[in-house]
């Protein structure tokens, strides 16, 4: 690995272009329509990936660019306007949410705004992997195409030795990172559960009738 860079004020890597954001659920849409200005509303991607507005209902949003969102809108606004002027504005974002289970000390749901975490952050976030955990069986469950679940493994053994950085990738909204027992993990968990509260504490003591 290289020596880390000696800034006193290290700055994130900047990426030159980044792909145009898509609507999630719980996101907030402005319709703006300048000469029509009564139309103007507010609109939230719901549940079900549609939004909807007084004049038209069940759009689908979720997944959709902003651009697309608005040439959808107008097209549909033309059978009660002509020549509609509008513009969507995206008023403020649903929070990305990932979740990490399995041997970690915190497991749980964590809601960042911005950019997804990484593997390693989230992991992070929650405490690190313990003691029993297999750093070489961690995956991903992500929802896929129909809300299929789909799983990906992650090479996390090499990002913590430093051999693979780039296995360091960024989670999807939704994602669930799993970090697997060991053997000795699952033997242990074992009999502490099933054995020794079968066990006196006095039949570990010598001279004790």
């Amino acid at each position: 690995m290289p020596p880390a860079p000696r800034l006193a004020m290290p700055m994130p890597g900047l990426v030159d272009h980044l792909p145009a954001y898509r609507l999630q659920v719980g996101d907030v849409v402005d319709l703006k329509f300048p000469l029509n200005p009564e139309l103007n509303e507010q609109v939230t991607v719901r549940p079900d990936g549609m939004v909807s507005t007084a004049f038209t209902e069940d759009v689908p949003a979720f997944g959709v660019t902003m651009a697309d969102l608005t040439a959808d809108l107008r097209d549909r606004y033309k059978k009660d306007l002509v020549n509609p002027r509008m513009s969507a504005i995206l008023r403020s974002f649903a929070p990305n949410r990932v979740y990490v289970a399995g041997e970690v000390p915190s497991p749980g749901e964590f809601i960042t705004v911005g950019p997804n975490l990484t593997i390693s952050q989230a992991i992070a976030r929650a405490g690190g992997v313990k003691f029993s955990a297999n750093k070489d069986k961690v995956f991903i469950i992500r929802r896929g195409p129909h809300d299929e679940p789909q799983t990906y493994a992650v090479d996390y053994l090499s990002l913590i030795r430093g051999t693979d950085p780039q296995a360091d990738i960024r989670l999807a909204q939704y994602d669930v990172v799993y970090v697997s027992r060991t053997g000795i993990g699952d033997a242990y968990q074992i009999a502490n559960q099933y054995l020794l509260q079968f066990i006196p504490v006095s039949a570990g003591l010598s001279g004790v009738p």
